[in-house]
């Protein structure tokens, strides 16, 4: 995927007829109008996988560590779509670990002591007052970042890290420091696990709806360049990008129903639901995480703000060039002020995943958090100049940063050392970037 331009399409060639719109170039990279940088980021995440695997002894690639991989990542890859957008309008947000920590410690309590109680064991509407109350006071926090950034003129990197300190202290503050429990079984289906997952026969009709979305998208894209006569891209060039996708889809789906349940659990399972075991077993596919469907959401929706919302190209606007936007009409400090409040919100969702996956809120949730979510951005190709950045590139980067920790994981590196790495590879991410800027300005 391309950068976004400010201009939220590719400029008309002087050249190109009133009439009828030109063919793009038919040759190689060119006619696919693919981001060099985001096939390298796939180049790197290959490349790791099978390091990890070799390293590993073989159980980094397996279906039941990529399955986890995937559940890991969910919260990261939310809250990495939002800071795409901090980071394209040259601001910063390093409070969003605290943010998750507070909103799950938040949801957590007003579950157990208020919900619970009033309406009954699992009713359908504790879990959704819960992440309605979680997104709410997100959006609030988020709002009030944004409002002293914008209109009380306090750099952000200032306001984030004293909300770095404070919602953290505040997370404690909600329950003095205790642990609290889920209760609801249907909250915890956020988290993933044996029953936060929609089976084999489900994950296929999700890939078949994606399939059909990929080719809906494809067509439509290809109307809207022949609708503005805008150059058009090969056919050839159509087909290998939408296949390319479609088969992304399909060997996902592939792994993630390779991964079953252990005998013990599906015999579990099967009595349970009142299913008959035969003498040979059952198999009982995961199939796709409810957490990993949620963030695939999120992505879309996000994906579809940035690139066709007056919002998404004021966000890219102001990025590109302040002063000119806020002459050009664009209500610069209440833009600023929304994407921290969305920031926020998405950052009560990746609370959601995370405290579910837990089954419990912790004072210590969602710490260094911030680190990933920024890494993630920067890594998939968010420019910290401001003005550029796809949510696909951060959402691939995110699975770039959970790869590295999960590979380190399973080699048995302690926490000290896996942050170590993770920071050099911060660093290194920005240098790739100054010199890919430099080197195409």
């Amino acid at each position: 995927m391309s950068e976004i331009s400010t201009a939220g399409a590719p400029p008309r060639p002087a050249s190109a007829p009133a009439s009828a719109p030109q063919t793009a170039s038919n040759t190689g990279l060119a006619a696919l109008e693919v981001d060099i940088r985001f096939l390298g980021m796939i180049g790197a995440l290959a490349v790791i996988w099978i390091v990890f695997d070799f390293l590993a002894g073989g159980t980094f690639l397996t279906a039941r560590n990529l399955w986890n991989l995937s559940v890991q990542t969910s919260s990261i890859a939310v809250m990495s779509t939002g800071m795409v957008l901090v980071i394209v309008m040259r601001h910063i947000d390093l409070s969003v670990g605290s943010i998750l920590g507070v909103t799950g410690m938040v949801m957590a309590v007003f579950q157990a002591s208020y919900l619970m109680p009033g309406f009954g064991f699992n009713h359908p509407a504790v879990w959704l007052l819960t992440l309605a109350a979680g997104i709410v006071l997100g959006c609030a926090i988020g709002a009030l970042h944004g409002y002293v950034i914008a209109y009380l003129g306090v750099p952000a990197f200032i306001v984030t890290l004293g909300g770095l300190l404070v919602w953290r202290g505040a997370a404690w503050a909600v329950a003095q420091g205790k642990t609290i429990p889920l209760v609801d079984d249907n909250f915890k289906l956020l988290g993933g696990g044996a029953d936060g997952s929609i089976g084999a026969t489900w994950s296929w009709v999700v890939a078949a709806i994606a399939c059909l979305a990929i080719l809906f998208a494809t067509i439509q894209a290809r109307r809207q360049r022949r609708r503005f006569r805008f150059p058009l891209k090969p056919i050839w060039a159509e087909f290998v990008i939408a296949g390319a996708g479609c088969l992304a889809v399909v060997i996902a789906t592939l792994v993630v129903n390779a991964y079953t349940l252990p005998a013990a659990l599906a015999r579990r399972y099967a009595e349970t639901h009142g299913i008959e075991v035969p003498p040979e077993g059952l198999v009982i596919s995961f199939g796709y995480a409810i957490p990993v469907l949620v963030a695939l959401a999120v992505g879309v929706v996000m994906t579809f703000v940035t690139t066709r919302t007056p919002f998404g190209r004021y966000v890219f606007a102001i990025g590109g060039n302040p002063e000119a936007a806020e002459l050009a009409g664009i209500n610069t400090k209440r833009i600023t002020m929304m994407v921290f409040a969305l920031m926020g919100g998405l950052a009560a969702i990746g609370a959601a995943i995370s405290t579910a996956r837990l089954n419990s809120a912790t004072n210590a949730q969602g710490t260094l958090d911030e680190l990933y979510v920024i890494a993630a951005a920067v890594i998939g190709g968010t420019s910290l100049a401001g003005g550029a950045g796809t949510v696909a590139g951060a959402m691939l980067g995110a699975l770039v940063m959970q790869s590295l920790q999960s590979g380190m994981v399973l080699m048995r590196v302690d926490t000290p050392y896996q942050n170590i790495v993770v920071g050099i590879v911060l660093v290194l991410a920005v240098w790739i970037d100054t010199m890919y800027r430099k080197r195409f300005k």
